[in-house]
């Protein structure tokens, strides 16, 4: 019962954490990305695996902007200075985002070509 229970509160949790993400600009504007290329996308005659390969690369910069909402919070919460190594870590979180949205449109440009 209590491992139920625990699965509960993490939903939960996780839930809550989506309701901060849809607060954050940046992860809103890449939902409407994804809503519009998702209905550009229901009219190309794509295989499968290319639809499920575009949407887990749309995913990833979901996950990175994730990643990056948490690092920009948890820095803050430590402390409001401007700190070298709080500059490097936001910078960091910052590229990874970068990193997946370059994949993403490597993966898209490709499979208008291919």
């Amino acid at each position: 019962m209590k491992s139920i229970i625990a699965i509960k509160d993490a939903f939960f949790y996780s839930m809550s954490g989506v309701k901060y993400l849809l607060k954050e600009r940046a992860f809103c504007q890449e939902l409407i990305v994804m809503a519009t290329l998702a209905v550009i996308e229901i009219f190309r005659e794509t295989s499968l695996g290319m639809r499920l390969y575009m949407f887990s690369s749309f995913v990833l910069i979901l996950f990175a902007e994730a990643v990056n909402s948490a690092v920009e919070a948890t820095i803050d919460r430590i402390s409001l200075d401007k700190h070298e190594l709080s500059k490097k870590a936001k910078d960091i979180a910052s590229a990874a985002v970068f990193i997946t949205m370059v994949h993403f449109a490597i993966v898209w440009i490709l499979s208008f070509i291919l």
